[in-house]
């Protein structure tokens, strides 16, 4: 038998040895080792091998204590991180001699909250096969029970109060466990053995239905009706509440969009397995796999045209964002709708989902007809994860349910708790402690005073968790970014300002295990540059520590600030520079279109300077026709790419110049490009094709002469703008052709939502002695 010492790196040892003869030894195991079954299988494995002692949780993790043969022992420790439970994550196991007082049996102890918290939180995980099938099963007590779950399976991080994962600390505290549930938990041969969130219809939690009519006699056949009457139902999630319709009812997700104040942006769908999802979508072996993770995400496919789903749910799309259900309650919902069902986020647009079971009825009371609710406390909010299929994996876009908060894992090790605040939009923050890097689920959008709320909550709540006190803070260069505003008024920190771009590039690092140094390609809608104006199509040459800004789009003027961002005619109007007034985007914006178009040429406050590659987008949105104003961030870019011909290879060319060694790319070239396109017939497909593919040309051209420069060869792709798969493939197909390693995202958005990571890692990389790279 090999000595485990040597497997894989991970367990590590104080002085003893595995000869025969009995011995005494203590076992430490960190990593997601609590609320995943890890306890019972250290029982189950401890006793099969005739080891005595004891396992309980602490705030470390998993301690164990063994007595018996060396033999034996050697046996469990290798069996202990090749057969661990489906959802632990070991990262860590260290073995040391002492003496152990056995009296010949093996038992798990009560849980030692002391100390400082190591250990880390399970996600919430979907409802595993062997939960499903007692749900099923009219012989079982928990027969249509809509919070079965057990050891492999449940919420997790959205009930924990604190640490270590025990039942008390839980939102489940409150429900005191029947003898069915009692004989369960402490039963080492069945699966809830220890199983914290255990129930069953004897001890709660309870459904129920809340309706202006009262209560109803079984909530869910109740809730069957609302929907299938056209009304509006609010259900009670994981990590929040969802507003749900019929998904083929047009005047319902037509209401429901009334009622909700959100104009244009998608619906996710729920339907009830794979053939279902097959029926609404293209599903290839890549988005089977995501959308039956045991995260459960939302998972953006190819709409099929014949997809029996209203307009009113994904209007101007090609996609549909398609997820399985994840909790009992979803299971029992779906098959008695028998159709597919639209399960949106329980809020009103640009506020946080509801979760709190007062203010859900207070907040969603206007919108929904019927609450599908229930009596377990949610004590963290947690909305839908969202992913797009990319080269047979999964591209995070929304990282949240399921995900959070498993950490990352710092290329650099963090010398002093860090804190990354994220940045304004699509929020996320981070929390760092040595090499674990922990983000948050998605927060959203911080202009609302509610988010920004829930955002100071979060922060405080993963900080006692997982017992981080920041003594470093980074944060965004955007004065008047609420989040930087939080991370300038917390006393007694280190305040470490990284630039927003270079936080994306050192995302994508970190998202990758990397630390550069590469070449960064930064494109997005904006960020705080260096010298006070708005960046967003940058290249940089950038490690974790620092970057030199080594080229852009040549800056052009936003007329009228954020207006050209809500309106992206503005756009149009600006990088056509007085020109167009016979384009159709002019015609249609006639009452403004001078006036617009003097403001840009003047300049100053009132339209201040952008290299931003998504408002390059925005205008050649505008100019051909998809979209004037919008009523979501990225809308215009989003439906340009919907409508691009995948067959059309003909690109617009750009020209770069110089400006003092800096590479400065014209976006204008394209523009013109697309307005002389259009004159002369091309169809928007084709303009749209040849648009994307004369961007991803230019980033090909200045990565070439880059790397002329500066001999790099890995490139590191990065912003808003690279969630946009047609330019996603053809620019790593194009850098890949051209000799380049090409660093993507997957695990953190390349949206703002991977920012805080990307903030925290340099803040890692930097507080360090010794010279700054670069």
């Amino acid at each position: 038998m090999s000595d485990p010492r040597l497997a894989d790196g991970v367990i590590q040892s104080g002085p003893f040895s595995l000869q025969t003869g009995p011995m005494g030894v203590r076992v430490r195991v960190e990593g997601i080792v609590q609320g995943v079954g890890f306890r019972p299988f250290v029982h189950g494995l401890a006793t099969g091998l005739g080891l005595a002692g004891r396992v309980g949780n602490d705030a470390h993790g998993v301690f164990v204590e063994l007595e018996g043969g060396r033999g034996q022992i050697a046996e469990f420790l290798v069996r202990l991180e090749r057969d661990a439970p489906p959802l632990a994550a070991i990262e860590r196991v260290t073995v040391t001699s002492r003496t152990v007082r056995a009296d010949g049996r093996f038992r798990i102890v009560a849980s030692d909250p002391s100390g400082a918290s190591r250990t880390l939180v399970s996600p919430d995980i979907a409802t595993c096969a062997d939960c499903l099938a007692e749900l099923a099963d009219p012989a079982d007590r928990r027969y249509r029970y809509p919070f079965v779950n057990c050891v492999n399976c449940g919420p997790r991080l959205t009930i924990v109060r604190a640490m270590p994962y025990d039942r008390p600390l839980t939102t489940m505290a409150g429900f005191a466990m029947c003898d069915g549930c009692l004989a369960e938990y402490h039963d080492p041969a069945d699966r809830r053995f220890h199983a914290q969130p255990i129930c069953c219809p004897s001890c709660g939690p309870t459904l129920r239905l809340v309706a202006a009519a009262g209560a109803a006699g079984d909530p869910l056949a109740e809730a069957v009706r609302v929907l299938r009457r056209g009304g509006v139902l609010a259900v009670k999630g994981l990590g929040g509440y969802h507003l749900s319709v019929l998904a083929s009812d047009e005047g319902a997700a037509a209401e429901l969009r009334r009622r909700k104040r959100r104009e244009d942006k998608p619906f996710a769908v729920m339907v009830a397995d794979l053939a279902a999802a097959r029926r609404l979508c293209e599903v290839d072996e890549a988005g089977a796999a995501l959308l039956t993770d045991r995260a459960r995400p939302i998972v953006l496919l190819p709409r099929r045209p014949d997809a029996p789903v209203a307009g009113a749910v994904a209007p101007g799309s090609r996609h549909l964002g398609l997820m399985l259900p994840y909790t009992p309650l979803h299971h029992l919902l779906l098959a008695d709708a028998a159709a597919p069902i639209v399960l949106t986020s329980g809020n009103r647009s640009d506020e946080p989902i509801a979760y709190d079971d007062r203010d859900a009825l207070e907040r969603l009371g206007g919108i929904a007809d019927a609450f599908l609710t229930h009596d377990r406390p949610i004590h963290l909010r947690a909305d839908d994860s969202v992913v797009r299929p990319f080269r047979g994996k999964g591209m995070a876009v929304r990282r949240s349910r399921g995900h959070a908060p498993r950490p990352f894992t710092l290329a650099r090790e963090a010398p002093r708790p860090i804190l990354g605040c994220g940045a304004e939009l699509k929020n996320t923050f981070c929390l760092a402690k040595g090499r674990h890097a922990f983000v948050s689920p998605h927060i959203g959008d911080l202009e609302d005073y509610e988010t920004f709320r829930s955002y100071v909550e979060g922060i405080e709540h993963f900080a006692a968790l997982f017992d981080v006190r920041p003594e470093v803070v980074a944060h965004d260069l955007h004065p008047e970014y609420l989040s930087t505003k939080h991370a300038l008024g917390l006393p007694d920190v280190e305040l470490v300002a990284v630039q927003h771009h270079h936080a994306h590039i050192a995302a994508c690092l970190a998202d990758n295990g990397e630390h550069g140094r590469v070449i960064g390609v930064a494109f997005d809608g904006l960020g705080y540059g260096l010298d006070g104006t708005l960046w967003g199509g940058e290249f940089l040459l950038a490690d974790l520590v620092a970057f030199e800004r080594a080229g852009h789009l040549a800056p052009v003027p936003m007329p009228g600030g954020g207006a050209a961002i809500r309106q992206p005619w503005r756009m149009a109007a600006a990088y056509l520079d007085g020109e167009g007034e016979a384009l159709a985007v002019a015609r249609r914006n006639e009452q403004w279109w001078g006036q617009v178009s003097a403001l840009a040429r003047r300049g100053g406050q009132a339209a201040p300077l952008t290299s931003s590659a998504g408002r390059l987008f925005d205008a050649v949105a505008a100019l051909v026709g998809v979209r004037d104003a919008i009523t979501y961030e990225g809308q215009a870019a989003i439906e340009l790419e919907q409508l691009a011909d995948p067959a059309e290879r003909g690109g617009y060319p750009a020209a770069v110049s110089r400006d003092g060694g800096v590479l400065v790319v014209a976006g204008s070239d394209l523009v013109r490009a697309a307005a002389a396109d259009l004159a002369a017939g091309a169809g928007v497909p084709v303009i749209s094709a040849r648009f994307h593919n004369g961007v991803s040309d230019l980033i090909v051209r200045c990565c070439r002469m880059l790397r002329d420069g500066t001999g790099l060869t890995t490139v590191a792709l990065s912003g808003g703008v690279f969630q946009n798969l047609l330019l996603l493939e053809r620019t790593v197909d194009r850098l890949s052709g051209a000799g380049f390693r090409v660093l993507t995202h997957s695990g953190v958005p390349a949206n703002d939502g991977g920012i805080s990571l990307g903030q925290v890692a340099v803040a890692a990389a930097r507080d360090r002695p010794g010279p700054a790279s670069l």
